[in-house]
């Protein structure tokens, strides 16, 4: 039960009462129709608002009955301006007995971290460098331009086309890791503009929806790889993943695909359907169901110049194929530094400090890294780095692992 205070009575002045909490009440408020959490020591009811949160409602679901602190400090790149809209949902503070933080979390290794951020805030490492991300939209431009001057200048030829696709599906993600650094609000200080900037990349380069995307990849920097939390590793019945997802499925008898074999089917679904078929199919209706009107005109922009430009040379069904294609060859991983991966991955081989610190621009990552490695060897967590050969045989090696996890459940459990 909250319990009841009072503040200034030696001024002799008359405030509002405080109420004060503890984790056992607020971790009761955990539901879709009940969502309470904690910033910063102060509880909030955020039922209602949850609904018009710009990131999404299911965001703040995952967090509810939670510390919320280290989350909001890091989407948010200015937190001062965010607590306009809090001040009206609180509902009061964390008893004084209680912990900062819930549950069973290490409260040194969170102070640490914390003391990290700061660090890193008196580096000005969160300070983008306008060069590097006008220079990189800058090599976006150039490569669809030179694919267009390719195909007009040498016509279709075999040769011709596979350069061109290969230079368009080049073009296609490097894109997709620049709406990301929009995306995550890491170029510009206000996220107006950021947020201007990431609907004219994702949608006229990438056809895809600024809102989409946002709903979906924050809920997974809050929750990364928490089964039924994390959108990433929900699959679609087609691969399970991890350990307990593979167990649970054998258990069940649930058997979509043969998934001891997900490891042989990865290349023959993942790149050419998952991605090109089922995420566009998904982004399309999304922004038709959720009204996303702004959205789908981007995108509609994008298919237009696409078809314009290469209808008149590969037809409307070459036009596609080249389309699946460039659209299919993307992915990224946990590989060491060096300017090729860096550009390759765009950045993403840094993934633990960017789902350490979302906002600190990717150019960044470099200068963090050691402090991280040393926050992980204080606490004996492992920081792993793997070439980018032995990155990729890891997934196979992952899904089989995964893949056979489920069918000793299926068979035995």
């Amino acid at each position: 039960m909250g319990k009841g205070g009072e503040k200034g009575e030696e001024s002799g002045e008359c405030k509002p009462q405080v109420r004060f909490y503890t984790w056992e009440e607020i971790q009761k408020h955990n539901l879709r129709t009940d969502r309470w959490l904690v910033i910063e020591r102060k509880v909030y009811n955020v039922t209602q608002w949850a609904k018009r949160h710009p990131g999404g409602q299911r965001v703040i679901g995952h967090c509810a009955g939670e510390d919320a602190t280290d989350a909001f400090q890091a989407f948010h790149i200015n937190p001062s301006l965010v607590q306009k809209f809090l001040k009206p949902l609180l509902i009061g503070e964390l008893a004084p007995g209680e912990p900062s933080q819930d549950r069973d979390k290490n409260s040194q290794l969170v102070e640490d971290f914390r003391t990290l951020r700061k660090t890193a805030e008196d580096m000005n490492l969160f300070r983008a460098s306008p060069l590097f991300f006008s220079l990189y939209l800058a090599h976006i431009i150039a490569m669809e331009a030179l694919a267009w001057l390719m195909v007009s200048y040498f016509g279709t030829g075999w040769i011709t086309t596979l350069i061109l696709a290969f230079i368009l599906a080049t073009s296609q993600a490097q894109a997709g890791w620049l709406q990301h650094d929009f995306g995550h609000l890491s170029v510009f200080k206000k996220s107006s503009w950021n947020h201007i900037v990431h609907k004219f990349v994702i949608g006229h380069l990438k056809g895809a929806s600024a809102n989409w995307w946002n709903h979906r990849h924050f809920q997974h920097h809050a929750k990364p790889n928490i089964f039924k939390k994390d959108p990433d590793v929900n699959m679609l019945h087609v691969f399970v993943l991890g350990e307990s997802q593979p167990i649970e499925y054998g258990k069940k008898k649930l058997k979509y695909l043969p998934y001891n074999h997900q490891h042989e089917y990865f290349f023959l679904i993942f790149p050419p359907l998952l991605i090109p078929v089922y995420f566009q199919i998904q982004i399309i209706s999304t922004m038709i169901k959720r009204r996303f009107w702004a959205d789908l005109a981007w995108a509609i922009s994008y298919y237009m110049r696409y078809f314009i430009t290469y209808i008149p040379f590969y037809g409307i069904l070459g036009s596609l194929s080249l389309l699946t294609f460039s659209s299919a060859t993307q992915s990224t991983c946990n590989i060491e530094q060096s300017f090729f991966n860096d550009w390759f991955t765009g950045h993403l081989n840094f993934q633990i400090e960017h789902h350490l610190f979302p906002t600190m621009p990717r150019h960044n990552f470099w200068k963090i890294k050691p402090l991280v490695k040393s926050l992980c060897a204080k606490y004996g967590v492992q920081y792993e780095e793997k070439p980018l050969g032995k990155a990729f045989v890891d997934i196979v090696g992952s899904l089989k692992k995964s893949g056979d996890l489920w069918l000793d459940a299926y068979l035995h459990k």
